[in-house]
């Protein structure tokens, strides 16, 4: 027998009676639910202007906008981010500002001016995974880098590359890095733009690896590299 049964209470009321076939099923579900690996949990309290922006030329939903908070989940397999979406959306009134579902990963950005609303979804979708942020795989920096004085050449070549940032110019020095997961430059980018004044060129937070490209003056590439690796190192403690 499959479903529910609703019987008459003396008082008027109805008692809605779980049969064993459906308790099995929601136990099913919910076993499911817990096999979704979290891979990337980034909370950013507030994002920077020129992150904001970026961010806006890729999402697919609404729109983020500076000082806004922002909560990045990156989850495997895949097609499991409809579901961390549908938990998140469910809990509070964040809004969804892109989801991605790629071969291996999903990924998905919440948005709202509030900082505990976001943190509220987060925390649903943890408990509904059976996960917590300790559990998320910690972020490994496959290169990272400052190059000095670009050339007009190369410069031209990034600036072709990365059409939704700003632009490079020569004589600039230049900040790369590669993480993995993808989703961790965004706080790097982040920290990065607090920290100093520079020029966020190229954000990729999805896919196999996250790139960041930053841009600006020696020693304010300098300044902001050192604020995203110190943000990349307190994800790993």
């Amino acid at each position: 027998m499959t479903g529910t049964e609703v019987l008459p209470q003396t008082s008027g009321a109805s008692c809605v009676i779980t049969t064993d076939s459906e308790i099995a099923r929601l136990g099913r579900q919910n076993s499911h639910v817990q096999q979704i690996e979290l891979r990337t949990y980034v909370f950013l309290d507030s994002l920077q202007p020129q992150l904001a922006a970026y961010m806006g030329t890729v999402s697919q939903g609404f729109l983020p906008i500076p000082g806004d908070a922002c909560l990045w989940m990156e989850v495997s397999p895949g097609m499991a981010v409809h579901r961390v979406t549908d938990i998140a959306l469910k809990a509070s009134n964040v809004r969804l500002g892109q989801m991605v579902v790629e071969r291996a990963f999903g990924s998905l950005a919440l948005y709202h001016r509030d900082q505990s609303t976001v943190l509220h979804s987060g925390d649903v979708v943890l408990d509904a995974i059976g996960s917590t942020v300790s559990r998320r795989s910690p972020c490994e920096v496959s290169w990272t880098e400052v190059i000095r004085a670009i050339t007009p050449d190369h410069a031209v070549l990034i600036n072709r590359l990365n059409r939704r940032g700003s632009m490079i110019e020569a004589g600039m020095s230049m900040f790369i890095l590669e993480t993995e997961p993808a989703g961790y430059v965004l706080i790097a980018a982040n920290e990065a733009e607090k920290a100093s004044n520079i020029t966020i060129v190229d954000v990729k937070g999805v896919g196999a690896f996250g790139r960041l490209t930053l841009a600006g003056r020696e020693g304010d590439v300098e300044e902001a590299a050192a604020a995203a690796m110190r943000a990349i190192d307190h994800i790993n403690r």
